[in-house]
C-alpha cells in the first residue's frame, strides 16, 4: 500500500516504466515544456511516431513532481480501442475504485475535485473524442489538475497549448568534429545505443562523419536511430550508411504523399523487418495482437503451430466448475507450454499467405531473435520475464498480419488464450494463489480488455465476451472495479449475447459484496450498538446455508467462494437485524474453511463480519481482535477498500473499548485512506452526524483533543498506520514529521503481534479491560501498556523448516531449491507463516525464529 495514506509518500510518480536506457538531450525542449505547462493547464506534445513524445513527457513529469502533492500519473492509452473506456483507464491508473455503476467520468471528477495532480495521457491520437471530452470535463471541474497529453494530433480542447517535439539535432556535413558526440544529441544517442550492443564502441575520427551522415539520413528520429544502432554488431558504420542510402532510394520514392519523417521511420522499420528470419517475421506479426506485455507462454499460445484456426473451439467454458483444456494451474505459474494450455495448431485457413510454420521451440528462438534485434523490449516483473512491442512496431506488425490474412484468426486465438487463463484463475481463486493471481491480472489487464473488445466488436463473438467478462467476476469485485466489469457485461448483452449462468453468478457476487459492505456500514453508523432487535425481527426465519463440500488441498471448484460468501451474507443480515449471536458461528465456520484452503479474500470478509458481530454485541475487545486478524492478512493490506473498511471497524471498536485516543487517530488515518482511493461508496447512505463510536470518542477526549488526534492519524504514513493499528508502534507526536519511521512501543515487538493473533481467536487476553465499558465512562487509554507474554503460535514441521531458512536470509527460490519443492509452494509456506505469527515481513519471522532454540 505504498504511498496511500498521507505522509511524504503521497508525492509520487506512478505508472511510468523504469528507464532501461539513458535519456539523451532534450534539455531545451524539457525547459519549454515545463514553461508551457506552468502557463496553462492542458499541454499536448505532438509529433510523428518515434520522435520521443512519451519519453519527453515522462522526463518532464519527473522534473515537476514536487509541484503536484497529490501525484503525477501516467495513463497509457495505446492499448485501448474503445473510446468509452478512456475514463475507466484513467481511474485504474490513479487507483480510483468504482464499486458502483456510476459513470466512471463522474467518479473521476469527484476524486480529482480538490487535488493538485498531473495526469499524463499518452498516445491519444486514436481516441480523440473521448480524450478531449475527459480533458475538458476534468479541467472545468477542478482547479489544481493539469493534463499533459501526447498525440500525433491536437485534442482541440479550449485552452489547449501545443508543443511539437522536434527530432534530435544532427550535425551538418560541414560541421563534424571531435565534439560532435557531446554537441549533437542524435550522435550521442547513436553512440550510447551502439555501445550497448558492441562494448567499447565510440564515435571518433575514423567514423564520426559516417555516424553524422547516418543520423541526418534518419532525420534525427530517436526510434529510427536506436533500430539502426543495433546493426553495428553486424555491420560497420560505413556499411550501415551505404545500405541505408540504397534502401532510401528504393523505399521512399514509393510514397510521395507521406511526410518525410514518416517515410524515414517506415524505411528503418522495413529494413529491420527484412533482416528478420521468416519465423521472426511471422512471430512479429502475430505478437502484434498483444496490446500490453506478455510472457513466453502467452507468445507460444498465440504464435505456436501453423497459422491459427478460426473456430475458437479452444475457449474454456468459464465458471462451470469443470476443467477447460489442461490449463489447471499451469497457466498461473507461467511455466506452461503451448500444448499445456490447449493451443495446438490447427490447419491454416485459406488466404494466410506465406506465413512460416512455427512450433513452440521456434517461437522461443524467434522471440530471442526479436529481442536481439530490438524489436521486442525485454522486461522483468518480480523475477518474471515479459516482453512488449513499441507502439510503432506493433502497428507495423498489425499491417503485416493483415497482409497475411490472419488478423481475425490470430485475435481469436489471443482471445481463447486469455479465456483459458481467466477460467484457470477462477478455478484457483479460492486458495493460496490469490495475491499472485491479482498481480498477473494486473499485468495482463490490457490484453484481457483487448480480448473482450474483440468479442464485442466482432460479429458472432458476443457470447464469448459475456462468458469471459463473467468469469472474471472475482477480479471486478475483489479489485474494486465492478464498474468496469459491468461495462463489459452490459456491452456483451447489447451486442447480442444471451444471459447465462456465468452472468448470474457474476451479478450475484457483485450484489452480495455490495450488500454486505453497505449493511456493515449501516450497523457501524447506528446510534446504539448492542441494542435489542425489534420484536418482529426475532421471527425472521434463518435459512440453512448450503453445506461446504470442498475437498482437501487444491480440490476446489469455482463455486467455493460463493458457498462461503453465502454464510457471510446471511451473518451480516443477522447482525443488521440485531441477532449477532446467531451470526458468530456462521462467520467462524467461514473463517475455518478459508484457513484450511489458504484463502484470504473471503476470509477478510468473514473476519470483518465476525468483528462486526462482536461489536454489535458489545464485545469490543473481541471485535478489535478480529479486525486486527483481518489486517494481518497480506491480501487485506494490498486491497485498499478492504483495508479502509477494516480500519474503520477497528476504530469503532477501540472507541467503545475505552481507547478514545487510538480511535481518533485511526479515524484520521481511515479518512485519509478513503480520500486517497476516491471515497467510501456507502458514505452517501449514512445518516448525518457522527456515529456512536465517534460521538463517544469525542465525548471522552473533548472536541479539541479529538481533532488533534485525528490530524495525527491523517499524517501517518502507510507503514505507521499499519503498525499503529496492530499495536506495534505509537502514533507520532504532533510535532513529529509525517513519513518518519514508526516509534517503537515497549512490549509491542513481534511477540505482541503473536499475542494479538491469539486474541483474534480466543477473545480478550486475561486481565484485559471489560469489553462492556459503559459508553459514558472516561476509561484511560491503555494502548501503550505492555501485556503479559503468551505461548507462541505453533507451526507445522515443514513451516518450521521454512522459517529456519527465512532466518538464514534465503529467498523463496532458494528455499524451494533447498527443500526440493515448487517455488509457489515455498511462497505459500512463507505466507502462511506470516499469517499464523501475525507478522508483516520476513525480517520479523527471522527475529522470531532466531530468538528461540529449536531441538
Amino acid at each position: 500500500m505504498t504511498g496511500v495514506v498521507g505522509g511524504s509518500e503521497s508525492r509520487r510518480i506512478s505508472g511510468f516504466p523504469a528507464e532501461l536506457t539513458s535519456f539523451v538531450g532534450r534539455r531545451d525542449e524539457a525547459a519549454e515544456v515545463r514553461r508551457l505547462l506552468s502557463a496553462g493547464r492542458l499541454l499536448t506534445l505532438t509529433g510523428p511516431g518515434g520522435v520521443g513524445k512519451t519519453r519527453l513527457a515522462g522526463h518532464v513529469a519527473e522534473q515537476v513532481a514536487r509541484a503536484f502533492p497529490d501525484g503525477v500519473w501516467l495513463v497509457p492509452l495505446a492499448a485501448l480501442r474503445d473510446e468509452a473506456f478512456v475514463p475507466h483507464a484513467v481511474n485504474d491508473a490513479l487507483g480510483v475504485r468504482n464499486e458502483t455503476v456510476r459513470p466512471p467520468l463522474d467518479v473521476l471528477v469527484e476524486y480529482l475535485r480538490d487535488r493538485r495532480a498531473l495526469i499524463v495521457l499518452d498516445n491519444c491520437e486514436h481516441l480523440p473524442r473521448s480524450c478531449a471530452t475527459l480533458a475538458g470535463t476534468v479541467l472545468a471541474a477542478t482547479e489544481g489538475v493539469r493534463i499533459l497529453a501526447t498525440s500525433r494530433h491536437r485534442l482541440g480542447v479550449a485552452g489547449e497549448r501545443l508543443f511539437e517535439v522536434p527530432p534530435l539535432p544532427a550535425p551538418p556535413a560541414e560541421d563534424v568534429g571531435p565534439e560532435a558526440v557531446e554537441t549533437f544529441p542524435a550522435v550521442k544517442l547513436f553512440a550510447d545505443r551502439a555501445a550497448a550492443v558492441v562494448p567499447g564502441f565510440t564515435v571518433g575520427a575514423a567514423n564520426q562523419r559516417a555516424v553524422a551522415r547516418l543520423c541526418r539520413r534518419l532525420d534525427g528520429l530517436p526510434l529510427a536511430i536506436e533500430l539502426a544502432a543495433v546493426r553495428v554488431r553486424a555491420l560497420g558504420v560505413d556499411q550501415l550508411v551505404e545500405r541505408l542510402d540504397d534502401r532510401y532510394q528504393l523505399l521512399t520514392c514509393g510514397s510521395p504523399t507521406s511526410a518525410p519523417r514518416h517515410r524515414t521511420l517506415r524505411s528503418a522499420v522495413d529494413w529491420s523487418h527484412e533482416l528478420c528470419t521468416p519465423e521472426e517475421q511471422t512471430v512479429w506479426a502475430r505478437l502484434s495482437v498483444f496490446v500490453g506485455g506478455f510472457d513466453l507462454a502467452a507468445a507460444e499460445a498465440v504464435c505456436g503451430g501453423d497459422a491459427p484456426g478460426g473456430d475458437g473451439t479452444g475457449e474454456a467454458e468459464a465458471g462451470d466448475g469443470g476443467t477447460a483444456g489442461t490449463t489447471g494451474t499451469a497457466g498461473i505459474s507461467g511455466t506452461a507450454t503451448a500444448g499445456a494450455v490447449g493451443t495446438a495448431g490447427t490447419p491454416a485457413p485459406a488466404g494466410t499467405g506465406g506465413a512460416a510454420r512455427t512450433d513452440s521451440l521456434d517461437v522461443l528462438d524467434a522471440v530471442a531473435g526479436l529481442v536481439d534485434k530490438s524489436v521486442l523490449v525485454r522486461e522483468e516483473h518480480d523475477g518474471r520475464v515479459r516482453y512488449r512491442l513499441l507502439v510503432s512496431l506493433r502497428d507495423y506488425g498489425l499491417e503485416k498480419l493483415n497482409d497475411l490474412g490472419e488478423t481475425v484468426a490470430t485475435r481469436r486465438r489471443h482471445r481463447d488464450h486469455f479465456a483459458r487463463l481467466g477460467a484457470a484463475y477462477e478455478r484457483a481463486w479460492f486458495g493460496p494463489d490469490q495475491v499472485d493471481i491479482t498481480e498477473r491480472l494486473r499485468l495482463d489487464q490490457d490484453d484481457f480488455r483487448a480480448a473482450l473488445d474483440f468479442c464485442l466488436t466482432t460479429p458472432g463473438e458476443a457470447q464469448h465476451g459475456l462468458r469471459l467478462a463473467s468469469t472474471l467476476w472475482f477480479h471486478w469485485v475483489a479489485y474494486g472495479v465492478w464498474g468496469e466489469g459491468r461495462h463489459w457485461m452490459d456491452g456483451a448483452l447489447l451486442a447480442g449475447a444471451r444471459p447465462d449462468g456465468a452472468l448470474t453468478r457474476a451479478l450475484w457476487a457483485g450484489a452480495l459484496t455490495s450488500l454486505v459492505h453497505s449493511r456493515s456500514a449501516a450497523v457501524l453508523a447506528g446510534p446504539d450498538p448492542g441494542r435489542p432487535a425489534p420484536a418482529d425481527d426475532t421471527e425472521l426465519p434463518v435459512p440453512a446455508p448450503p453445506p461446504v463440500t470442498l475437498g482437501p488441498g487444491r480440490a476446489r471448484t469455482s463455486h467455493a467462494s460463493f458457498v462461503v460468501l453465502t454464510r457471510i451474507e446471511l451473518a451480516c443480515t443477522l447482525v443488521s437485524r440485531g441477532r449477532a449471536a446467531e451470526a458468530i458461528p456462521l462467520c467462524a465456520e467461514a473463517v475455518a474453511v478459508c484457513e484450511a484452503h489458504g484463502e484470504q479474500w473471503v476470509r477478510s470478509w468473514a473476519l470483518r463480519v465476525l468483528a462486526l458481530a462482536h461489536w454489535s454485541s458489545g464485545e469490543y475487545e473481541r471485535a478489535a481482535g478480529h479486525a486486527r486478524a483481518c489486517l494481518r492478512l497480506p491480501y487485506t493490506e494490498r486491497r485498499h477498500q478492504g483495508l479502509a473498511q477494516t480500519l474503520d471497524l477497528l476504530a469503532a471498536a477501540e472507541a467503545l473499548a475505552g481507547r478514545a485516543e487510538r480511535a481518533a487517530v485511526l479515524h484520521g488515518a481511515v479518512d485519509r485512506l478513503w480520500h486517497a482511493i476516491g471515497g467510501d461508496p456507502t458514505a452517501a447512505q449514512r445518516p448525518d452526524g457522527p456515529s456512536a463510536a465517534e460521538h463517544h470518542a469525542r465525548e471522552v477526549l473533548g472536541d479539541h483533543a479529538y481533532e488533534r488526534s485525528r490530524r495525527r492519524g491523517a499524517a501517518l504514513s502507510p507503514e505507521e498506520t499499519m503498525a499503529y493499528a496492530l499495536e506495534e508502534a505509537a502514533a507520532p507526536t504532533p510535532t513529529a514529521t509525517a513519513g518518519t519511521a514508526p516509534v517503537p512501543v515497549p512490549g509491542r515487538g513481534p511477540s505482541s503481534a503473536i499475542r494479538g493473533a491469539g486474541r483474534a481467536v480466543a477473545g480478550p487476553a486475561p486481565g484485559a479491560r471489560d469489553a462492556r465499558t459503559p459508553a459514558g465512562s472516561r476509561a484511560p487509554d491503555t494502548a501503550a501498556a505492555p501485556r503479559p507474554p503468551a505461548a507462541p503460535v505453533p507451526l507445522t514441521r515443514r513451516e518450521l523448516q521454512v522459517a529456519a531458512l527465512v532466518a538464514q536470509g534465503r529467498t523463496n527460490k532458494q528455499i524451494a531449491d533447498h527443500l526440493v519443492i515448487a517455488r509457489r509452494t515455498a511462497e505459500g509456506h512463507v505466507e502462511r507463516i506470516l499469517v499464523k505469527l501475525g507478522f508483516r515481513n520476513r525480517s520479523q519471522v527471522a527475529a522470531w525464529f532466531s530468538a528461540r532454540s529449536w531441538s
